[in-house]
């Protein structure tokens, strides 16, 4: 039985929905209370049992390298600093990162254009290397007991076929995700039998099934990417890709997550999963609590 131990993390990305900040700060650094949304997607994946993340990124942007290797490397004259300051919190912060980069390796790959998520994870397959691998996407963050991706992971080892995360939504927001419908083979898990990307209508809406950003791909998805003709904007679409596997009788499984999706792919999704996590912070939740009260009554 193949087990998942790498993950692709496609950031090459313009960021259009973060301008005009974007064009000299990667959205994957916005901070979300005390580290960058990037970190919560790597620590998730060391937490699943991932061995390799492969970074998908533009050439100029290589900001995560140097993020999470440096750690590898600390200077003993940061260290001291540190010391000498007082600022023993800092130092068990770095540690802390550095603990998780030495319990996985980083590569990456270069997408030169944008020409969408699916070409992003093509630029991975040599390094991936036929084998199945998860796909994870920097907008999206799971609050959960059990590591999202580690949800799924058990999931394929038991089907040996794609999947994909899943969560309900209220249907008003249907339009704005990809919505799925399947037949229900368990609690909480599908056979996936219908995709939509982004429903029109509320009407087209075959469930209040929402696709999030985490998903575990079989080298059959490569295959299919491969072959996959670029859509109107030129761009090959990992979600429409395994459309059309489902529309040709292919098995791939939802998983509706067990856990508290937060998203941060616009600014103000990213605000309010900001606005939660800072609130729950054991170092900063109950001060911030306090101020709001007080600003909301002023």
């Amino acid at each position: 039985m193949t087990q998942i131990r790498k993950a692709i993390i496609p950031i090459a990305g313009l960021g259009t929905r973060f301008l005009p900040l974007s064009k000299v700060f990667p959205k994957e650094f916005w901070p979300l209370v005390d580290k960058p949304v990037i970190q919560y997607i790597v620590e998730e994946a060391v937490n699943s049992g991932i061995k390799e993340i492969i970074f998908v990124i533009r050439p100029e942007r290589k900001e995560v390298l140097d993020y999470f290797k440096k750690y590898l490397k600390r200077t003993p004259e940061l260290e001291e600093v540190l010391k000498m300051q007082k600022k023993n919190h800092l130092l068990t912060e770095l540690k802390n990162l550095e603990k998780i980069t030495k319990k996985i390796s980083f590569s990456y790959v270069l997408q030169e254009k944008p020409l969408g998520d699916g070409d992003a994870i093509l630029r991975a397959e040599r390094l991936v290397r036929k084998k199945p691998c998860a796909v994870l996407f920097g907008d999206d963050i799971v609050e959960s007991k059990v590591p999202c991706l580690l949800q799924l992971t058990k999931i394929y080892e038991k089907y040996q076929k794609p999947v994909m995360a899943l969560y309900r939504l209220p249907r008003k927001k249907l339009p704005s995700y990809g919505v799925v419908w399947g037949r229900k083979i368990k609690n909480r898990l599908f056979k996936i039998e219908k995709i939509i990307e982004k429903p029109v209508s509320l009407k087209e809406t075959p469930s209040n099934l929402a696709i999030i950003g985490k998903r575990i791909i079989t080298p059959e998805v490569f295959d299919y990417l491969e072959k996959n003709s670029p859509n109107l904007p030129g761009e090959i679409n990992l979600t429409e890709t395994m459309t059309q596997m489902v529309k040709e009788g292919k098995e791939i499984y939802g998983w509706e997550i067990e856990g508290k999706w937060l998203e941060c792919g616009n600014k103000l999704a990213y605000l309010k999963s900001n606005l939660y996590l800072s609130l729950k912070h054991p170092q900063f939740g109950k001060e911030l609590k306090k101020f709001l009260g007080r600003a909301w009554r002023n």
